[in-house]
């Protein structure tokens, strides 16, 4: 059987927006290199390479081929625009490769006490407060490893307290909501991708904690009228958490935009308790967009405490 391959290269950035697209319809037939680092001290360590990854998508070599190829290509145009893939590139192949998972089984300790492994995985504590995250192969965003993960996971630790009310804005694979239920919060998954809300839902049984955890499709505020986060259009019939005091912690892991658009969201939906003053952390995000996002939060009443990186990838930490 012929296929068509579409090839896209795309940055650190954009490989889990590119993947979670793809996977909306054709979760089975989408493949992810990474491109090999240069050495050190070899010349090409001179030149920095402009790509991270290769996704490929395999298609039908058929008569709606085409049609296909170039309604997924308009969808990944927003990306294309603002430099975070190159422009895709069509071959037909006579055959796909198998595919590979996405999530090592190796373990990874993020912080002091994450410990984030396949859901397969044997573990034995090193700690008796170790806090281990399982999570299955998933094309959601936020799976894996991801650096936005890393630095996120990195705050939550520091300032979830047992008790808390938190949301988890863009829930992705869960894996955040997850650590806070585990950290003793009280948590609401929220997610308007339907993949990532399935993906969450799978996370939070697979950990053993659906008692804490609250997993819908939905928004905060005026988030239901920005659409898709990859720039689709509007989204229908996803529920809209109204902006009140309720929470005592939100963590949101999105686009740039998003938290610029819900700044005054984020103030709203945050309580001030005797335990203390509520925090936001917000991620998702590099340098390149760190003081537009602050710029928004600060005008909208809220406080800088804190911050964690990862080389270009940056978390901020809040309070009102």
């Amino acid at each position: 059987m012929a296929w068509m391959e579409l090839s896209i290269d795309a940055t650190h950035e954009a490989v889990d927006w590119v993947s979670t697209l793809l996977a909306a319809n054709y979760i089975d037939e989408v493949r992810i290199g990474k491109y090999a680092e240069p050495e050190l001290g070899s010349p090409s360590d001179l030149v920095k390479l402009p790509w991270a990854f290769n996704i490929c998508l395999y298609i039908p070599y058929d008569t709606r081929a085409s049609a296909r190829v170039a309604e997924i290509i308009n969808q990944l145009s927003p990306l294309h625009r603002i430099g975070l893939t190159a422009a895709p590139t069509e071959a037909v192949v006579e055959q796909k490769p198998e595919p590979a998972g996405v999530l090592s089984p190796l373990i990874h300790r993020i912080g002091q006490r994450f410990v984030v492994l396949a859901a397969d995985a044997p573990y034995h504590f090193k700690a008796a407060d170790d806090i281990p995250l399982r999570l299955k192969t998933s094309p959601a965003f936020g799976s894996g490893l991801h650096p936005t993960t890393i630095v996120s996971l990195q705050l939550l630790e520091r300032y979830v307290m047992p008790g808390m009310n938190a949301l988890d804005l863009g829930s992705g694979s869960g894996i955040l909501s997850v650590a806070m239920a585990k950290l003793g919060a009280e948590v609401l998954a929220l997610d308007n991708d339907t993949i990532a809300v399935q993906s969450s839902r799978d996370t939070v049984g697979l950990n053993g904690v659906a008692h804490q955890v609250t997993v819908m499709a939905g928004s905060l505020g005026c988030g239901s009228d920005l659409g898709h986060w990859m720039g689709k259009a509007r989204i229908e019939n996803v529920a809209t958490i109204q902006a009140t005091a309720t929470f005592d912690l939100i963590v949101t892991n999105i686009l740039a935009r998003v938290h610029i658009a819900l700044a005054d969201d984020f103030r709203r939906a945050l309580r001030q308790t005797d335990a203390g003053a509520p925090i936001l952390i917000t991620a998702g995000f590099t340098t390149t967009q760190e003081e537009e996002v602050a710029t928004a939060l600060t005008m909208a009443g809220f406080e800088a405490i804190d911050c964690q990186r990862f080389n270009e990838w940056v978390a901020l930490a809040y309070r009102l």
